[in-house]
Parts: structure tokens; sequence; C-alpha cells
């Protein structure tokens, strides 16, 4: 087999490899034989075509024309020409599959039939990341690059499982691309012929020392063992470093059964598909509970507390876990001089609701409930430790409700050190405008607590803002200076706007997601549907701790504390608690009455037709985004794809103009494009050595650089004016002398753009347009000559 036809097998197991990664996602996974039968189909051509050999944008459109006669065949041969060219009957069956399986990933839970909508995208999905890799890895010659179309495949499938990417899935993964790699530089090294060697021979066959061996096996497996090492470092490391969470082994060793009391949780996104769920129609009640509580507009029931912003988005930050102790800790922050009520709260989750954060009342004091679930004190969450997840859990919560009073809240101290820097911390990427307005809508305020309530209102009522779910979404620093801007969005720009705000004012403040109290039943009890999903912010005041705000308008309710001119409420006797409704006469959770929302409905009322959010391992909307997942891992390959376009070609063309087969003329143009990319730029006039001269004083070089510059000026000039040019040897290494004094004389921003956005780049373009002038030009001449040669016909005499 030669070093080509190897490559591009192992192309495609790298491929079918990464592709393991989705099978915890489906059943069955016969789709999977289905796709590396038609990946090797698809690797076959494209060997075919190379051998011919057929240019290389031909030999990958070739591939792709040959895919979608197979996707033809195998989905849609009753739609087809002879059941195997693609019609536009045949299109319009593709796009309905498409549909069905959007709707379908959005039914099931993980894991999901297989139906053959989930089958196309499945089937479809991989056999276009085999094309890239392929293409990349194959037909361009470039490995290193393959690993992006795969790191977004098992991305996806590391997104989308409950339990994360297990190690087995990590190990076929890593290992094909590893594989790649491997092949691609054994390709290389056979290039250079065979090696000279003082190892004997094997199977006893004598060999004289300094003899010709085979190929380079030497450096393979050097490569290998490298390849090797790495790998097993990889795996290994996250399992010996209990605190960094996330890591591959982290599901072998909960599932050790150990009695280990803490561990770390990761931090999860529960915001990713949040408006996508918002914006759907269907309502389903997640959970029912009974509470004695006298305030049921206070129930908000509370999932996770974000209180990580790093610029991109808002999100949980890595914390260490532990048994669930009884009772919960006290709050932070929480005085004795504070007013609280104890509420006693019973729930019932829906059967098809999982994920693993257990929905509570803040801040809850005592838990009980069955299962595997684990205590994160910084939030007061619980956690699903090896797969526990609220599909079906009843549970019993004993809460505290604070009732500060705006007195208490306005006199309330500075909080601690370490929590005010952690809290209070914004990204440098925070556009100055949002801290610009913060202080203008606070301006008169006299302490954090008539600041917060100053941006509550503001966002509530007097900024004028409207409530809006088909906003785009976006949790970044943009979103928020849009969503200031445009002034409409939905509870998550509202309540990440507000804690962006108030950290730009000194206040800690973090974002927490669950839902809002719900409806009541006639049973007494409280029905909360995916409509209720909400998120809020909590900003932190000493002696009381973290508080709930009300920021968006028409959703939920501001806490009395919160609400403008509070006033201090009565500490006189309680009112008698209501009775806890009974959870055992109410039935399984049903849809709730609000479930049907027709058009008219929704764009009347905005929050017709909400869902709940979902984790990063669980799923509260009962079924995976892959749909979403494969447009983000689309853009995340094009996004990170793009920009390095000019680096991948710029370090090609740099090997090949320095490698074995370069001549003077190579290093010459090598030399020129060097200094043009650290900003000077190549006169088409010039003679070399003028060149090289205006080079060395622009470029600031030194005595050695410039030496080494007009050394390869001389060797231009021997080949252009020389009856017998003298051969001149080290211009390669004389063209990496000078880029690197170049590069050592700039400044750090000329490096960064000679690196990432060389201005030689342009080359590329100049030579697209030259060519398809060139291209254009010669058919001309054709139709020119063949209208010369066309006979003339005329009459008969």
């Amino acid at each position: 087999m030669s070093g080509r036809a190897r490559l591009a097998v192992c192309a495609a197991t790298a491929t079918l490899a990464a592709a393991c990664a989705l099978l915890p996602l489906v059943n069955p996974a016969t789709w999977l034989l289905q796709a590396a039968l038609l990946v090797l189909v698809q690797t076959g051509v494209g060997a075919a075509a190379r051998r011919v050999p057929l240019a290389r944008p031909l030999t990958v459109l070739a591939q792709a024309l040959v895919s979608l006669v197979l996707l033809t065949l195998v989905f849609a041969s009753g739609h087809a020409l002879a059941g195997v060219v693609p019609s536009p009957e045949s299109f319009r069956h593709f796009a309905d599959l498409l549909d069905e399986g959007s709707r379908d990933v959005s039914r099931f839970a993980i894991p999901a039939p297989v139906t053959d909508g989930i089958r196309l995208m499945l089937v479809g999905g991989v056999l276009t990341v085999a094309l890239l890799v392929d293409a990349v890895a194959v037909t361009y010659r470039s490995a290193a690059p393959a690993g992006l179309p795969l790191l977004a495949l098992y991305s996806v499938a590391a997104g989308l499982s409950e339990d994360g990417a297990r190690w087995l899935w990590f190990v076929l993964a890593a290992g094909g691309y590893l594989l790649l790699l491997l092949a691609e530089g054994r390709e290389r090294l056979s290039q250079w012929g065979r090696v000279f060697t003082d190892r004997p021979r094997p199977f006893g066959r004598g060999h004289q020392p300094g003899g010709v061996t085979g190929p380079a096996l030497a450096p393979v497996r050097t490569g290998r063992r490298i390849g090797a090492l790495s790998l097993g470092i990889a795996l290994v490391v996250p399992a010996l470093l209990p605190s960094l969470s996330g890591g591959l082994l982290d599901s072998v060793r909960d599932r050790g059964g150990g009695s280990s009391d803490s561990s770390t949780v990761s931090a999860v996104n529960p915001l990713v598909a949040l408006q996508d769920s918002l914006n759907q129609p269907e309502n389903r009640t997640v959970l029912t509970y009974g509470s004695d509580s006298r305030s049921p507009d206070e129930m908000y029931l509370r999932i996770v507390a974000l209180d990580q912003f790093d610029g991109s988005s808002w999100k949980p930050s890595e914390r260490r876990i532990t048994e669930v102790p009884n009772p919960l800790p006290t709050p932070l922050g929480l005085g004795p001089d504070v007013r609280t009520d104890t509420v006693r709260t019973n729930i019932k989750a829906a059967d098809w609701y999982a994920q693993n954060w257990l929905p509570m009342p803040y801040p809850a004091s005592r838990v009980r409930t069955e299962g595997r679930w684990r205590f994160e004190p910084e939030g007061r969450t619980l956690v699903g430790d090896r797969g526990q997840t609220t599909q079906g859990v009843r549970y019993d919560v004993e809460s505290l409700t604070v009732r500060p009073t705006a007195r208490q809240l306005a006199e309330a101290g500075a909080p601690p050190d370490a929590l005010a820097r952690e809290y209070t911390e914004v990204p440098d990427s925070l556009p100055s405008v949002v801290h610009r307005k913060a202080r203008q809508i606070t301006r008169t305020a006299t302490n954090d607590y008539q600041r917060a309530v100053d941006l509550q209102q503001w966002f509530a009522e007097d900024g004028g803002f409207t409530y809006d779910t088909e906003v785009r979404a976006g949790s970044g620093s943009a979103a928020i200076v849009n969503f200031l801007e445009q002034k409409e969005g939905f509870c998550v720009h509202f309540a990440f706007s507000m804690a962006a705000m108030s950290r730009t004012l000194g206040i800690p403040a973090r974002v927490a997601v669950g839902f809002t109290p719900g409806t009541s039943q006639s049973s007494g009890r409280m029905a909360v549907g995916l409509q209720d999903a909400h998120a809020w912010p909590e900003l932190y005041f000493e002696g009381v701790g973290w508080t709930r705000f009300e920021p968006t308008p028409t959703r939920g309710s501001a806490p009395v504390y919160a609400q403008p001119d509070a006033p201090d409420l009565d500490d006189g006797a309680e009112d008698e608690l209501p009775a806890l409704p009974d959870e055992s006469d109410e039935p399984n959770p049903t849809p709730s009455s609000s479930q049907e929302c027709t058009a008219e409905q929704k764009r009347a009322d905005p929050q017709c037709g909400q869902l709940a959010p979902t984790t990063g391992s669980g799923s509260s909307g009962g079924g995976f985004p892959l749909r979403t997942a494969g447009v983000l891992a689309a853009v995340a390959v094009v996004g990170v794809g793009l920009p390095l376009l000019p680096l991948l070609w710029r370090t090609r063309v740099r090997a090949r103009r320095l490698g074995p087969r370069g001549g003077p003329l190579d290093a010459w143009r090598e030399l020129l494009d060097s200094g043009w990319d650290h900003g000077v730029p190549p006169e088409g006039s010039a003679t070399p050595r003028k060149a090289a001269a205006r080079l060395a004083h622009e470029g600031g070089l030194g005595p050695e650089a410039a030496g080494a510059a007009h050394r390869v000026a001389l060797a231009v000039e021997q080949v252009l004016y020389a009856r017998e040019p003298r051969p001149a040897d080290g211009l390669a290494n004389d063209v990496r002398r000078v880029r690197q004094a170049l590069h050592d004389g700039a400044s750090k921003r000329v490096r960064a753009r000679a690196v990432l956005l060389p201005r030689s780049a342009v080359r590329v373009r100049w030579a697209v347009s030259a060519r398809w002038e060139a291209t254009v030009e010669r058919w001309r001449d054709r139709v020119r000559l063949r209208l010369r040669l066309r006979p003339v016909t005329g009459p008969k005499r």
C-alpha cells in the first residue's frame, strides 16, 4: 500500500473513531455501519481520483458528487432519476427528512430512536466530516488542520451526552487523530529515501555498520512513542488531579463506589437552548409542589447560580461538592436580625424531566430525597452524581423566606474582600458604556441598595424595555450592549445586564436560573410548567446574604424589599401558616391548562409557549438539540478555520520554498515576502542588491542578518545573469535568519499580523484573479476559433 493510500485509510478511520462518540445518543447503532460503508466508498473515490491524477479541487468535487449520489441512493432513491441521480424532488425529500429529524430530536430523550430524519442527520454529518478530513489531510497533505472537523464531531457528542464524553470515546477519537498524524509523518519520511543505521536487521540477517536499511523506521518509532506518551498524559493527569473537574476519568472514578466525600462540579451552561425553548408552542408540566408558604408569589424554584462572567457568557464556576449535610449550613451573610420564615415544600418532578440540578426554593436549609445527590455549598445547590437526574424524583425541602427591611439593606456593611473580588469582577472586553449607563441610572442613589433598586426600576418600568423572546440570543458583552441600545429582550438579557451593571458599581452579583412559582391547581398544589422557566439576578448584601431582584417586565414579581420606597416590615406576630397540601393525592404531572398556545395568543402574549433551560448534561425539554449543536459546531469550525487560512497558506508556501526542492529564486521570493509581512513591501523595479539593502535598512537588520540577505541576493543574480551560475548552499538558513531578525525587531502588533494575517497572503487573491482571467481568455479564444472555422453556407449555383 502506498503512503498516500495508507493516509486515506487512516483519515477514514479517524473520522469513524470520532463518530463513535455519537453512539450513546441514539439507539440502535446500526447507522454507524451504514455511515462506515459510505465513508469507505467516498475514500475509494478520492484515492482513485488522486491516482489519475485529477486536480485537487476536482478530486474533492468528485468525492462530494459521489457522496451526494450515495445519500440519494440510501435515503431518496424513490425520488431520484434512475434511483441514484439527484433531482429537485430528491432535494425536497432531503429537506423534509431534515425537518422531520429536527422535530424528532426535540421530542425524544437520550437515547433517541433512529428515525429516518435522525439517521440522515447522523450519516450525512459523518460523511461530510469524512470528506473534509480526507480533503485536508490527504488531498491537500496537511493532517494537523484535519483535527478541526474531527474536534467538531467529537464536541457535538460530548456536549449532548448525558454523562459527557466517556473515556472510551475520547480514547477512540484521540487515537484516530494520532493515527492520522503518524501516517502523515511516515508518508513524509518515506519521501526522504533510505537512511543509514548501525542496527542489525531482524531475523538474524547480517548487517554492516553504516549500511543502508529500509524505510526510515526509527523516526516513525520515535513519533509513535511521543504520541503514545502524550495520549497517556492526557488520560492520567486528569485522574491524578482531583481539583480539575470534568477530567477524562471522572466517570470511571465516580463509579468506583469509593467513599470520598468531596469532588468537584464542572462549569456547565444551563442556558444553551433557552431561547429555542422559549419560542416553542408546546408547554408541559415540569413538576408539582405543595407548600405551606404564606407568600406563594415568592416561591421561586432555583436550579443553579451563574457566577462567572468571562465576556462571552455567564456560567457556573467549577466548585467543590460534598455529601448532602443535614441540616444545610447557614446561608452565607445572613445575620440573626433579619426576619425569616420557615417554609416546608414537597415536590414531584415529571417522569420525562431529566436534568442533574435539583430545583429548590432558596435558601434551602434541609433536603430529604432519594438518589445520588451531592451538595455544592457556594451556590447551595444539589447536583446529581453518577447519572442521577430529576426524572420522576420526589423530595421534601425545608427552606427560609428571608424578609429583610429596606433599612437593613440600605445599612448593609461592606462584603468580605474575597467575595467582593470574585463577584464584582468584569472582563476587560465589557464596553465602558455599560459602566457609564449604570452610573447614570444610579446617580442619585447614596448606597448599594438604592442603586440596585434604581437599576431594577429602570429595566422593569422606566427604561422603556420590551419583553420579546424573538430577539437574537446572546449572553456576552456585545449582547448586553445591543440589548441596552435596542431595549428588546427576554429574561436572560435583563438578568445578565443588571448583574453586569451591578458588578461595575461594586455590588457583588450573579445570575440565578430556575422557575417562577407556577399556577395553582384545584387540589391546592402548584404546577410549574415549561413556560415558567426564568432567570433573575441575585445581589449580595452583608447581613442579608444573596438577595433576589426582578428586572424583567411582565415576568415574576419583585419582592417587597426590592420595590421603590419599600416600607419596613412589621415584626409582629406571624400569621398561622397554611396546611401543606397532601402530595399523595396528586396525580402524576400532566400538561397545565396553558398548554394550548395559538399563534394569535403567542403574538399577544410573548410569555406564551416558553420552555425551560437545559443543562450541559441533561435535557429539560425531553430531547437534545442536535440541529442547534450541529450548527454551532459548523460555525465553530468555520470561525476557527477561516481566520487561520492565511497562516496555513503562508506556512505551507514557506515550507515549499525553503524545502529540499526549493532553489535560489524560491528563497528570494520567500525573503521578499518575509520583509513584506513585517512591513517592508517589495519594489518590482529594484535590483536584488538594492532590494536586499532596502530590506536591511528598513527592517533594522543587524550585520549578520544583513549579510544573509545579501548572500541570497547574490545567488539570485547568479541565476539571472551568470552564464554558469555557481551553486549556493544554505540559502534556506539565510532566509530563516533574516526572518527571525525581522520578527525580533518588530513590535508586538507587527509580529501578530505577520503570523496571523501576513500581507503577502494577497498573492492568493492575485493568483486566483490571474487564473480566472486566463481561463476566461482561453474560452474566448476557443469561441473565436470555432466561429472562424464554422462553414459558411450559401445558395447553390
